[in-house]
């Protein structure tokens, strides 16, 4: 045979012996991994939610989760749940694309897309205003909510947020791989499943360090619902396109008048906690910073109980955070996992190679914020 046939034959055979493992790993990821709430058609899109109505006795206004990229609604029902049981309504969902929702027809693909979509299902299930509570991706879906939809919000809470542009605008050269069409199909339908089935637990142990990852944290998140092919593209379209939805939303932020909450770790090895954290609190008035030492990415489940007292902070309640900091820094104080093999970030200074190769409009966003590094400084050594 032709040795070029051969290589051809060779190379289709791969193809689809990949595309047969990722499938068949797909049926098995949901297999084991089912709905556990209900669905609603929400302009289009299948969303997948929980709802907790209110007990007899809450004494807190209802409560909406916006989980991060990557992850599903149990990844902040798990921890947060059974804190806050019977004391206030609460829902849980999966954003559009992630987890069991459906993307729906092209037009879930912005956080403020999404945020608009969450305010229809909040008049779906008759939640009239509530407290907004996003992770990560999920900062950036609570800042258009804010902003975009004060009649419905109640208070925000950010934890670990990612919501400002970042010197250079880099995000993981898989995701801006997926969103290339064709190719990026390709990749999502043949080696997504099998990487990421072999990378899972090493990178789910980097986004949570210094801090332990639960014992159960990857199957019981249901986390691998992410490696299935529409779900992963939906999840690089958010985090591919989230620089550039940033360069346009972070101006407007200083029009958010809501109670403002915003949870940070100083290990934050996903998200430049001095750009997005501190950015936050210098754009909306009044918001409060609460800056825990030795805290990585994940302050839902390393620290359920300082985001229960943030949510009562925004509703109202005279809670002391910085105290509660404090215990928290004193739990996690020995905490070293990861340790040389997960590395710290630092935001890029002005004079970095990767800082100067950002386009002029993205220099000008990101030189303003390259000068508040020292303002985050300040703002942790005030805290302590």
């Amino acid at each position: 045979m032709n040795p070029i046939y051969a290589a051809l034959a060779f190379l289709l055979a791969l193809v689809f012996t990949l595309a047969g493992v990722t499938r068949a790993g797909s049926w098995l990821i949901e297999r084991r991994n089912p709905p556990i709430g209900d669905f609603a058609d929400i302009n289009g899109a299948r969303i997948h939610y929980v709802h907790i109505p209110a007990g007899e006795n809450a004494e807190l206004p209802p409560i909406v989760f916006i989980h991060g990229a990557s992850a599903n609604l149990r990844d902040q029902m798990l921890p947060l749940r059974p804190l806050l049981e019977g004391r206030a309504e609460k829902l849980f969902f999966d954003r559009p694309g992630a987890g069991w929702s459906a993307r729906g027809p092209g037009n879930n693909e912005t956080p403020s897309a999404q945020a608009s979509t969450i305010a229809a299902l909040m008049d779906h299930l008759g939640i009239r205003k509530a407290i907004i509570a996003g992770h990560s991706f999920g900062g950036s879906v609570t800042t258009a909510f804010g902003r975009e939809h004060p009649d419905k919000t109640l208070g925000l809470v950010f934890m670990a947020p990612a919501t400002h542009p970042w010197p250079g605008g880099a995000t993981a050269w898989y995701y801006n791989l997926t969103t290339i069409p064709i190719v990026g199909r390709l990749f999502s339908e043949t080696l997504t499943y099998p990487s990421g089935t072999l990378q899972m637990n090493a990178a789910t142990a980097c986004v949570f360090a210094p801090n332990k990852v639960p014992d159960f944290y990857v199957a019981e998140v249901a986390i691998p619902l992410v490696l299935r092919p529409n779900a992963f593209r939906a999840n690089a379209t958010d985090v591919a396109g989230l620089y550039r939805y940033t360069l346009d939303a972070a101006p407007h932020y200083r029009d958010i008048k809501a109670p403002t909450v915003v949870i940070s770790g100083d290990r934050d090895k996903v998200v430049y906690a001095t750009i997005h954290s501190v950015g936050l609190v210098r754009d909306i008035a009044g918001a409060e910073l609460v800056w825990v030492r030795n805290l990585g990415h994940k302050p839902d489940w390393i620290a359920p109980d300082l985001v229960v007292g943030a949510i009562e902070k925004v509703a109202g309640r005279d809670v002391d955070l910085q105290a509660m900091a404090k215990a928290v820094e004193v739990r996690i104080a020995g905490d070293t996992y990861g340790a040389g093999k997960c590395a710290d970030i630092k935001a890029p200074d002005a004079n970095s190679r990767q800082f100067r190769a950002t386009s002029p409009k993205s220099f000008e966003a990101t030189a303003r914020l390259s000068g508040l590094m020292h303002v985050a400084q300040k703002c942790a050594a005030v805290l302590r």
